[in-house]
């Protein structure tokens, strides 16, 4: 629609004449006026659609649910300290993190989506032909965020049924318990898991050693060895545990740490003590640092094939108990923490819509349509004061051409 022709009381800016071609206000005033039933009724259109779309759109409630994290802290590091193995930095080298981001990725996993969406039915409930679209249109609707301070997840789902979004954030929770009952997520959980298989490999190598005895007794006829010799031996097999466990736990910070990082360095020197103390409990010269805690010479055959046998034994006797301690301890940790999350609020249904935004909606599609139709009438107007100017028409075309 072109705007109206100038009055005759309003005199056109001389195309043949630079400088009559600045706008100043009162042309864009003289502009406005001459378009304003473009824009009275390109208002006035925003309004009518406005208000009807703000009368017949059905209200939305939001349900809202909040749950926390179980508590990280970790009593392993004062167990290791307590059984020597200097665990004062466990906690680092076990890269211990708040596992709330790991929630947030478990609850916007397909797997949890799928069971929600067989769960409440929500492909007919979305009007979606797939389960893949009914998982976009539920992510539109359920949305899983982080307090930045209290590090506690707030649970918003929107619906048009106000007991349906309840329904539906209450779900997602149990859905969300359901897939995490088998994951270890707590870093309670990952060291239970990890000890618990520990823990089988050392039985089984503590069995396979107490067979050997066995076997040695009967073969060797040896059955006892002098206090001081047994002590010696225990003693010896007792260090050799603490320096694998130290050696496992620089394995471990080597995955994140580099060899200059201070914990790093500190465990090295603890491993050179323990490593030392071997050394010195072992002997001197050739059989300093040896497998062999009492030199071959001074012992007969059958006695030190039973000493290597009864060496052995205490060896993996030593690394199943300290194992099993750090196993319990996980589970006790596990058990405290309790379930995967608390909720601290559950959903309700909610006794106020959250939705639509109805006078905000009205207000901004009827200012934007006036700005829009005020822009379309200046907009037109100088196209039409370009096209009367035969130097613009010119400057024009060669820039049409150039596009060609």
């Amino acid at each position: 629609m072109k705007p109206e022709p100038v009055s005759e009381g309003v005199q056109e800016p001389n195309p043949q004449h630079p400088a009559e071609q600045s706008v100043d206000l009162l042309d864009l005033v003289i502009i406005l006026a001459k378009g304003r039933k473009i824009i009275f009724l390109s208002t006035l259109a925003a309004v009518i659609l406005s208000l009807t779309w703000a009368l017949t759109s059905s209200n939305s409630y939001t349900a809202v649910a909040v749950i926390m994290p179980p508590d990280q802290s970790s009593s392993g590091a004062s167990l290791m300290g307590q059984l020597g193995l200097g665990g004062g930095g466990l906690a680092s080298s076990l890269g211990i993190k708040s596992s709330s981001q790991v929630y947030i990725s478990l609850f916007h996993s397909r797997t949890l989506e799928d069971s929600m969406v067989r769960r409440f039915g929500l492909m007919s409930r979305y009007r979606a032909k797939r389960e893949s679209m009914a998982r976009t249109a539920f992510e539109g609707h359920a949305k899983v965020a982080l307090g930045g301070k209290d590090g506690l997840i707030t649970l918003t789902v929107t619906d048009s049924d106000p007991q349906m979004a309840s329904q539906i954030a209450n779900g997602y929770i149990d859905e969300f318990r359901k897939l995490s009952a088998n994951l270890a997520i707590t870093e309670a959980s990952q060291r239970r898991a990890f000890f618990q298989q520990q823990l089988l490999e050392a039985n089984e190598n503590l069995a396979t050693a107490e067979e050997a005895m066995k076997g040695t007794e009967q073969s060797t006829g040896v059955l006892e060895l002098d206090s001081a010799a047994r002590s010696l031996i225990e003693s010896a097999a007792t260090l050799r545990a603490q320096v694998v466990a130290k050696e496992v736990q620089l394995q471990g910070m080597r995955s994140y740490a580099t060899e200059d990082n201070p914990q790093m360095l500190e465990v090295k020197q603890q491993l050179v003590a323990l490593q030392d103390q071997l050394a010195k409990l072992a002997g001197s010269g050739q059989y300093a640092g040896s497998d062999f805690v009492i030199p071959k010479g001074r012992v007969p055959e059958a006695e030190m094939e039973y000493i290597r046998k009864l060496r052995d034994m205490k060896y993996y006797e030593t690394i199943a108990d300290l194992i099993a301690k750090q196993f319990e301890m996980a589970k006790l940790d596990e058990a405290r923490q309790g379930s995967i999350i608390q909720v601290v609020d559950q959903a309700v249904p909610p006794d106020h819509w959250s939705g639509p935004k109805r006078t905000i909606t009205v207000v901004a599609s009827t200012l934007f349509a006036f700005l829009a139709s005020c822009g379309w009438c200046i907009l037109m107007t100088g196209v039409r004061r370009i096209r009367s100017n035969p130097a613009q028409v010119r400057r024009l075309s060669a820039l049409r051409a150039a596009f060609r």
